[in-house]
């Protein structure tokens, strides 16, 4: 099939290349002309394992193309998707003028028959709202249809090739062939496809990621509670993970999520409510918890140093939201570093990837090395934040010996707390007992 992707961005990107992949025809528009000639350079805008490889192989054997021009991306395509960004607006609802836009430019471009499809994370209605823009603009037939993505950061690629589901929201028959054809490739040993109507299509994406969200925020009240009792989360959440109806997954403690997907769902999951007259009370506290937990370390390290933390240096292992990316949108890191530099700290920082954006961001105002050691000399403790693998299991005694104060405030309960007090070190974790 040919395909017209608008948005280069994390969906756009990782959707053109995958289709390219499956031998389609793909052309990725974007309004961005140094992102397109970044892409044009074999550059990729973002960081993500294994995307590099696979734009490549599809733009050396003629299957991806990168324009400016919408209408190069539309014209003679059979289904175009949406893949824009939908940032949150003041009152956490999502900001959909990008993706009306883009439908708007889609609808004038537009020569034949096609299927639009949204990729981006919308409220639900606006696949009507989509329909309603290009209409206004054209008399050739298309089709609408909702095609939530479930990526997830750091295995993106893994996740669009091997997708564990496929929901596809419309009811126009056209439309349900077309896409069920085009992702034929993607299901011939297990048919993973779900139909359903286009607003149920859009909140299932909305809920999917909200009750994720939840498990988190449970987790993280519930490792403060240990911190209070005296008690060690990690058995308790192995011992919840064994329990079938609950399962392992986002049953880790830690210093709160972040990213692109978590922090803005919930908000505009909750805005959604609040459109209708109602409330999802419990999607409020999840979003308080988290915002409060963001800061929990930073309490940590100041009930340790206490009035001697002024002109203190601290290391950062780990910068952008989870591993395997550079994004740190909503990063706790970002949280922490603003109350550090607050209070007075010197900051040392190391991140394998997201180094660059947290310069965009804090610029001189802290240290970025080269590598986590370098990061930790010199420095009077050491605080976890991302748990690359790298990090996982460092070279303990080396480590001892670069800090000034043995001290660890390990933000993702990554190392074993006996081990660390057998070595020497004093250890602060998440609803972990503090050992010294």
């Amino acid at each position: 099939m040919r395909l017209g992707v608008i948005g280069t961005g994390y969906v756009g990107l990782v959707a053109g290349a995958g289709f390219a992949d499956f031998g389609n025809e793909v052309v990725c528009a974007d309004l961005d002309a140094e992102r397109i000639a970044q892409l044009a350079r074999g550059e990729l805008p973002i960081y993500e394992p294994g995307l590099d490889r696979l734009v490549a192989r599809n733009v050396h054997e003629g299957r991806l193309a990168f324009t400016t021009a919408i209408h190069d991306a539309v014209s003679g395509a059979e289904v175009v998707l949406i893949a824009v960004g939908t940032p949150a607006a003041a009152d956490g609802s999502a900001d959909l003028r990008h993706v009306l836009s883009a439908a708007e430019m889609i609808g004038r471009a537009l020569k034949n028959y096609a299927v639009v499809v949204t990729k981006s994370t919308v409220p639900v209605g606006t696949s009507a709202r989509i329909r309603e823009a290009i209409g206004h603009v054209t008399d050739v037939a298309f089709s609408v249809a909702a095609n939530p993505e479930f990526l997830k950061e750091g295995d993106a690629v893994n996740d669009f090739m091997k997708p564990d589901r496929i929901i596809i929201g419309t009811d126009d028959e056209r439309a349900g062939e077309v896409l069920r054809a085009l992702y034929a490739p993607f299901v011939r040993t297990n048919d993973r496809i779900l139909f359903m109507d286009a607003r149920s299509a859009e909140l299932t994406k909305y809920a999917a990621n909200a009750f994720l969200a939840m498990r988190v925020s449970f987790m993280n009240d519930l490792a403060n509670l240990c911190d209070r009792l005296g008690t060690d989360i990690e058995p308790v959440r192995r011992g919840m993970g064994m329990d079938p109806r609950i399962g392992s997954k986002f049953l880790f403690p830690g210093i709160g999520y972040g990213g692109s997907c978590f922090p803005k769902d919930v908000q505009a999951l909750m805005a959604t409510a609040r459109e209708t007259g109602g409330a999802l009370e419990i999607l409020d506290a999840v979003h308080r918890v988290n915002e409060r937990q963001k800061g929990i370390l930073a309490e940590k390290i100041a009930a340790h140093y206490g009035p001697r933390l002024r002109g203190r240096t601290l290391a950062l292992w780990g910068l952008s939201f989870k591993p395997g990316t550079d994004d740190v949108r909503e990063a706790p890191s970002i949280r922490l570093i603003e109350r550090l530099l607050e209070e007075g700290v010197r900051v040392r920082a190391f991140d394998p990837v997201a180094n660059r954006a947290i310069r965009d961001r804090f610029g001189q105002q802290i240290e970025l090395c080269e590598n986590n050691y370098e990061a930790a000399e010199g420095a009077d403790g050491l605080a976890l934040l991302t748990e690359w693998h790298e990090f996982r299991r460092p070279n303990f005694q080396k480590l001892k010996q670069l800090l000034i104060e043995p001290v660890l405030f390990d933000g993702r309960n990554a190392w074993d707390p006996k081990e660390l007090r057998a070595s020497g070190f004093t250890y602060y974790g998440i609803g972990r007992p503090s050992i010294s």
